[in-house]
């Protein structure tokens, strides 16, 4: 993108190209500026360049002796160079541009270069505000197969072409002159095809009126030998038309006529006739031109077939209301009678701000239509523009997906055979039929991440358990990976496992402790849109406060132990004891303290003020403590806690031999069962998901929760898999249950 200022002032005048001795091309890899790499080869410059990233044009450019840097720098920028540029690229953020102009390199644009290359050949641009790339290929087939051996000059990359560039000899060239930001009129024009007019790249030209009288300036300059050829049937062209012919410049018109074409849509047809038209104004017009016109199957991303088959896979570049309609149009002829989705992307906050309504109107010709956010390019924001305000104007059915990345699962899982599926747009919507392709493949068996180890205290407890896991999993026949994404992401830095078409159908969580069983795990896997075994971010770090929990249980009707929240070691405590002091937010036993003696509470406190910003005091319980685990809507066997030395603390629940625990607790059934019942209150009252575990005391009054937990322990002294065993479920069975439950509830986010 460009400003009027900027083409005036930042770069020099085409003329001093004639002393340039090597070129630095920024963007390199492009289609453009890669045909105007390969041409300076021909004719023997030194040429180097750099691309944000490494792509196959630039690897072949580097075999051909191009000096390429992949990430943009000053470095690589020497004195001496011409140093061109695209119009994407913005001086001043340019590290590029800022090397150049510390070496005092000359900046040139890469119309410039363009038309300084095709000094002395017959240039026969094709411009108008849709359609230049497809004419302009169908121009070169024609000369081509007509053995005119021209040199063409194409805006994308043309398969049969081998690229975006024919280096031929001849004396003719057929150029895409593009409008956008006067590009064009670095070009000298023999001959014009002017395929159409309309409002558009507001940003540059702000009114129809000044695109129109860059359009006739150009025109303006074609020779009385060339001539300008103009659609009759566009009413911008044909304005232009009659304009140019009271200024005595030639117009030849012509009109869309039919033909076979291996390109669909009538638009095409129009095309085709415009490339006709201006063959038979040149005396070219013959046989062999009509077959290389006829046979010619398109530049990339112009209705590209990516893949035929059940599901018919489209890339298309539209990007204006016009193209929109003409798209979907020819995409109907060629496939009667199924379904119609579009993907599209709009493009520039500028263009979508003056054609909102006319974009709801011409997608509302495909039966599905998936908006995705805008592509800026360079375009800062614009307020109230978006394309949920296209979407509310859709007629036919629509989804709105704002992140891109997620367009591909979106798109799959609405996809049935039968489907013909064209992802539209000018931007980087580009990647969305490939990865889409991928996500159609993806296969079975359900591919299960296993995430465990974290940084909470109960990270050596979180292993074990991931490994149980794991092992379960595979014997099972699931695809199975394991992950520690403490590791990952202060290691080494990544989230690679979790996204793309290798990424988990779900991610099982075997980790316990903060930033595990609070709400922060899951909130990471809820911005990847992966499904998670347990519970959502809310329910688990409601859960994870101890004190929270006491609060929502108790309004609940559920008898809790009295107790007191400490924020700072100092505060006065008035509990007394005996009592339990532990931190707020950690594991059921981490920092956890049994005091028989008023001495020995502040030493407690200052122990559990080691794991957390705020400790709970309670009055101490006696009696049997049990644990009953809860799987969706039903409560397995409650388990009695018996520890060898009396008290549960973390060594007498992690450590093998230390607790005995009995399956079902050693309790009349009236008992069990009302505690099997308060379980599944208290899971279903915090709002809890999946598998959880409910510790209580049955103490001489009855039953008393202790706490929630939401990611129950799954290593060889855990409560739940013991309880499981009990009513004949075995550990990978109790794994897998785990599994499908995740899947079945958040199976819509994959």
């Amino acid at each position: 993108m460009r400003k009027q200022a900027e083409i005036r002032e930042a770069f020099a005048d085409r003329e001093a190209l004639d002393h340039a001795r090597s070129f630095y091309l920024v963007g390199i890899g492009g289609a453009g500026m890669s045909g105007l790499a390969r041409l300076l080869l021909e004719r023997g410059f030194p040429v180097a360049g750099s691309d944000s990233t490494a792509s196959p044009v630039t690897a072949e450019l580097e075999a051909r002796g191009v000096r390429v840097r992949i990430g943009h720098a000053r470095e690589g920028v020497e004195p001496g160079m011409v140093v061109v540029l695209s119009d994407a690229i913005a001086l001043e953020d340019s590290p590029e541009v800022a090397a150049a102009r510390a070496a005092g390199c000359p900046l040139f644009r890469r119309s410039q270069l363009l038309g300084w290359l095709l000094r002395g050949r017959k240039v026969l641009a094709v411009t108008g505000t849709h359609g230049k790339t497809t004419t302009t290929g169908l121009l070169g087939a024609a000369l081509k197969a007509a053995d005119l051996d021209p040199l063409v000059v194409v805006g994308a990359s043309v398969p049969e072409f081998g690229g975006a560039v024919v280096a031929g000899a001849g004396e003719f060239a057929a150029v895409e002159a593009c409008e956008a930001y006067d590009s064009l009129h670095d070009l000298d024009p023999f001959a014009v095809i002017l395929t159409n007019l309309e409002l558009d790249h507001v940003d540059f030209h702000e009114t129809y009126e000044r695109l129109r009288e860059s359009i006739l300036r150009f025109c303006r300059r074609v020779p009385k030998e060339g001539v300008v050829v103009v659609c009759e049937e566009d009413p911008g062209a044909a304005e232009v038309g009659r304009l140019l012919e009271a200024e005595g410049v030639p117009v030849v018109r012509y009109r869309g006529e039919a033909s076979e074409l291996s390109l669909p849509g009538r638009h095409n047809a129009l095309n085709a006739s415009g490339v006709r038209a201006l063959l038979g104004a040149l005396g070219l017009k013959g046989e062999e031109a009509e077959k290389g016109l006829r046979a010619f199957r398109g530049a990339e991303r112009r209705l590209q077939v990516v893949r035929e088959g059940p599901i018919v896979v489209v890339d298309d570049y539209a990007h204006h209301p016009a193209e929109i309609q003409a798209s979907l149009a020819a995409l109907r002829d060629r496939y009667p009678g199924r379904r119609l989705v579009v993907v599209y992307q709009p493009h520039l906050y500028s263009r979508t701000a003056e054609l909102i309504p006319e974009f709801a109107a011409a997608l509302s010709a495909a039966d599905h239509v998936v908006l995705t956010d805008i592509y800026p390019a360079r375009e800062p924001p614009m307020a109230g523009v978006s394309s949920a305000r296209i979407a509310e104007l859709v007629e036919a059915p629509v989804d709105y997906v704002p992140v891109r990345q997620l367009l591909p699962r979106h798109v799959a899982r609405l996809a049935t055979p039968g489907d013909v599926i064209v992802g539209m747009g000018a931007g980087n919507i580009a990647e969305f039929p490939p990865t889409l392709l991928a996500e159609l493949d993806r296969k079975a068996p359900l591919r299960v991440a296993v995430v465990s180890g974290g940084d909470s205290c109960e990270r050596e407890v979180s292993l074990h358990s991931g490994r149980a896991v794991v092992e379960a999993l595979r014997a099972k026949g699931y695809a199975t990976t394991a992950w520690d994404v403490t590791e990952l992401l202060l290691g080494k830095g990544t989230v690679a496992p979790f996204i793309g078409p290798d990424r988990p159908d779900v991610v099982f969580l075997a980790v316990h402790g903060t930033h595990a069983e609070d709400g922060a795990i899951q909130g990471f896997f809820e911005l990847l849109h992966l499904p998670y075994t347990g519970s959502g971010i809310q329910a688990s770090a409601l859960a994870m406060d101890k004190q929270r929990t006491k609060e929502i249980l108790s309004a609940a009707g559920i008898r809790v132990p009295k107790g007191v929240l400490l924020r700072a070691p100092g505060e006065p405590c008035p509990i007394g004891t005996p009592a339990i002091v532990k931190p707020n937010a950690q594991g059921s036993t981490v920092g956890l303290s049994f005091v028989d003696e008023p001495e020995g509470l502040p030493p407690a406190i200052a122990r559990a003020f080691r794991y957390d910003e705020a400790v709970i005091v309670e009055e101490w319980v006696r009696g049997m403590e049990i644990s009953v685990p809860v799987l969706g809507d039903r409560a397995l066997p409650p388990v009695e806690i018996a520890p060898v030395g009396g008290r549960y603390d973390f060594a007498a629940k992690y450590v093998p031999g230390q607790t005995e625990e009995i399956v079902p607790a050693r309790l009349p059934e009236d008992v069990l069962r009302e505690a099997e019942a308060l379980a599944l209150q208290a899971h279903r009252v915090m709002g809890c998901e999946g598998a959880t575990r409910t510790d209580m005391m049955v103490g001489k009054d009855g039953l008393v929760v202790l706490e929630v937990n939401t990611l129950p322990g799954l290593t060889g002294t855990s409560l739940l898999p013991n309880s499981a065993r009990a009513v004949g479920m075995s550990f990978e069975e109790l794994v897998e249950w785990i599994v499908e439950d995740a899947v079945a509830r958040h199976g819509a986010k994959t």
